[in-house]
């Protein structure tokens, strides 16, 4: 299978990514969490504050505010116990229970690992996995890694300036044990939640960070001691107490006189680690098309790329409906990432405001704007995935699909009526019933997905930036007391036609239904000091 048509099926053609006699092994699962053995280990502090409020940091963190950052970004935070109905996705056993994180995940999986680079005064400096079980540190590599990251890197930031740097990195047999290949498409949607929930968590800390998609792939898997058969990094955080403007980008590597650095030549400068974890299966199958996907996307070296390219115009000749002027919401991130709320069959058919679709449109975009290194420059912000919205039952608006323009902070109305039927017909599965939901997010962004610029390596960015909108528009969600349940079973071409953005360069990436609902029969325990 060529990996276009592999990608062609990952969107359009969901079945064709899973063999139809897939039985899923549930015994010889993985674990949610890489356990690496006989290395030392530094414990953080149990004691995880219950509220972010006045966590700003006045100068370098120490390991116990390290540790209350890793711990609401992706720490375990909650054990939850439901009885369900037999399905044919969830074990024959009727109690289903999980170890649940603030940012969501597929099957809550947690295909997604953290790795962090970290020079601060009460632990060696050096490169540490995020034990997640134990909520500790495990030292993979000790020493200053200054010089070498920043290669890696293209040079494109002042890495003294930075006190640590957080690696997001994806283990594919985690959950692809269960999903095959579809298990692709959601490894970037699952990076991309947990990457927006840690930009939040370090903006509570008075972390300022940026996120690089472009890096030396080889060189900074080998920092880390992972390979690419199993395990790749996807996105590199650096994170400072001073001014982003003040060491982000600090140089442009597509610049002419820029030596070119490759990563063959960069790995020879550190040997290499043959650290031992565990995953719990005794049979780790082969995932042949994911590995190729991710050797297709690997940087050897920095090559100068086109610009990437705008989005294309907003739907400008279509009627509008003003929304009212709301300011961003100002809320607590611990009780509302603590709140979040997937509700599955639960959602509750309420009427909706005006002011409550305000707030989610305003703070979920707004929250979104982040430093990276797609865009040119620090002022530009010009975001490559939107929000599109079926409405139902929300006061004062008619019935329709729209489009929001965060720019004109108004609804640009696409197609009137009911869509709530015909996107319920459009699910393989009925864990959601949609007849209950007034809202249904659809996120948009470009068919070409970047390819054009950054080829293969453009997918999975799009899915991270899809990823970190929804986790934005959850908790978003969760601050004015809503629920909201990220899709992926969903029929595209019918969203897209829905939209009318079939003949267009775009397409809907995710579904997320957002509204009021109702605690399903559940016991759940916080899982912290």
């Amino acid at each position: 299978m060529s990996l276009e048509t592999f990608l062609h099926n990952l969107h359009y053609d969901i079945d064709k990514t899973k063999p139809p006699n897939l039985v899923v092994d549930w015994e010889d699962g993985p674990l949610a969490y890489k356990l690496y053995r006989r290395l030392p280990a530094v414990p953080l502090c149990p004691e995880a504050p219950l509220t972010l409020e006045g966590c700003e940091a006045k100068m370098q963190p120490n390991l116990r505010q390290i540790g209350h950052f890793l711990w609401h970004a992706f720490g375990l935070t909650q054990l939850s116990q439901s009885i369900l109905a037999s399905n044919f996705m969830v074990p024959t056993t009727n109690l289903l229970q999980m170890y649940r994180r603030f940012a969501p995940s597929g099957g809550a999986l947690y295909p997604n690992e953290l790795y962090v680079y970290l020079k601060i005064e009460d632990l060696p400096a050096g490169v540490y996995h995020y034990d997640v079980a134990h909520h500790r540190l495990v030292l993979l590599r000790e020493g200053h890694f200054d010089s070498y990251l920043a290669r890696a890197l293209g040079d494109r930031y002042d890495t003294p300036a930075c006190f640590g740097t957080v690696f997001v990195t994806t283990m594919f047999w985690k959950n692809f044990f269960k999903y095959n290949n579809f298990s692709y498409r959601l490894q970037g949607l699952d990076a991309g939640t947990l990457i927006g929930q840690l930009l939040e968590v370090a903006k509570r800390f008075g972390f300022t960070s940026g996120v690089f998609f472009q890096y030396l792939d080889r060189a900074v898997n080998h920092l880390l001691g992972i390979t690419e058969q199993e395990e790749s990094v996807y996105a590199v955080i650096p994170l400072s107490v001073e001014p982003a403007l003040s060491w982000f980008a600090h140089r442009n590597w597509r610049e002419e006189g820029v030596t070119p650095i490759t990563a063959t030549n960069l790995c020879r400068e550190l040997p290499r680690l043959q650290h031992d974890h565990y995953v719990k299966s005794r049979r780790v199958k082969d995932f042949p098309m994911l590995t190729q996907m991710n050797e297709a996307s690997l940087l050897e070296s920095f090559l100068p790329v086109a610009r990437i390219r705008e989005q294309p115009a907003l739907h400008s000749e279509d009627p509008v409906v003003y929304l009212p002027n709301v300011d961003r919401l100002s809320y607590d991130l611990a009780p509302v990432s603590r709140k979040r709320y997937s509700p599955n069959s639960d959602f509750m058919l309420g009427k909706v405001s005006q002011e409550q679709l305000a707030l989610l449109l305003v703070e979920a975009t707004a929250s979104y704007r982040y430093l990276n290194d797609l865009d040119e420059a620090h002022e530009t912000f010009d975001p490559r995935v939107s929000l599109y919205v079926c409405l139902y039952n929300v006061e004062g608006i008619p019935e329709g699909a729209y489009q929001y323009d965060s720019k004109a902070h108004v609804l640009r109305a696409l197609r009137h009526g009911d869509h709530r039927l015909k996107l319920q017909l459009g699910m393989p599965s009925d864990n959601v019933n949609l007849l209950q939901v007034p809202l249904c997010f659809h996120i948009v962004g470009d068919k070409e997905h970047l390819t054009t610029e950054m080829g293969y390596r453009g997918y999975r960015i799009q899915q991270m930036e899809a990823g970190m909108l929804v986790q934005r528009l959850l908790l978003a969600a969760s601050a004015i007391g809503f629920g909201g349940h990220p899709l992926l079973g969903f029929d595209v071409g019918l969203s897209d036609e829905i939209y009318k953005i079939t003949t267009k360069e775009l397409t809907s990436l995710i579904q997320v239904p957002v509204g009021p609902y109702r605690h399903g029969p559940r016991l759940t325990g916080g899982l912290h000091g």
